[in-house]
């Protein structure tokens, strides 16, 4: 199922728009991103040689969907850098340090869609604004939409999963240490991870 539309720029000025889907129309609303069922994470280079997996445990959201033209749909996703869990307290406390994102300084990772364009079939290209500390940059997302579904508890839902990879140092996390054998102790790319359930708000329920 289509979520955002594709503009086709080689269509005459006077060709009608095409029938809206009535199962996308559908989607239509305001929905809360559900913490319990969604996971932001993160993959680095460690040492050279192996991955550091981790994510963050505090996040919320919403997503406005407009079936009818998917244009107008926009994300916004608030982080709590405190919450990061690597599995390791001594690391997670020196990720939330001033050597990298200074937790109590800047508590909040922050994302502002501006656009959306689909790539083909389910699979789409999500483009804002990223800050981490006092940095503003933009950022795409490529992003699966994996369907609509109403729970058990009837809840309306949607899906989405996908990743993007980043240079840390764009945003201002320069922090590193020279390994004896060559090389640093982190890489600076980093991908970020997203699996994402929102839930319709009741107001905009059918």
């Amino acid at each position: 199922m289509a979520l955002f539309g594709r503009k086709n720029n080689n269509a005459p000025a006077t060709t009608t728009a095409p029938a809206v889907d009535p199962a996308l129309a559908a989607l239509t609303g305001e929905y809360t991103i559900d913490p319990a069922h969604s996971s932001i994470g993160f993959t680095v280079r460690h040492a050279m040689v192996t991955n550091v997996r981790g994510s963050f445990g505090e996040h919320e959201g919403t997503l406005k969907l407009d079936g009818s033209d998917p244009a107008n749909s926009t994300a916004s996703i608030d982080v709590r850098i405190a919450s990061v869990d690597t599995g390791i307290a001594d690391r997670d406390g020196h990720l939330v340090s001033g050597d990298f994102f200074d937790a109590e300084k800047f508590p909040l990772m922050t994302f502002r869609s501006t656009q959306a364009e689909q790539l083909g079939g389910d699979t789409y290209r999500v483009t804002g604004d990223l800050t981490i500390k006092d940095v503003t940059r933009p950022l795409s997302i490529d992003l699966e939409f994996n369907g609509s579904a109403t729970d058990v508890y009837g809840n309306e839902r949607v899906g989405f999963e996908g990743s993007t990879n980043i240079l840390r140092s764009d945003w201002g996390l320069t922090w590193n240490a020279a390994l004896e054998t060559g090389g640093v102790m982190v890489s600076d790319k980093v991908k970020l991870n997203f699996d994402i359930s929102a839930i319709k708000s009741a107001a905009t329920q059918a």
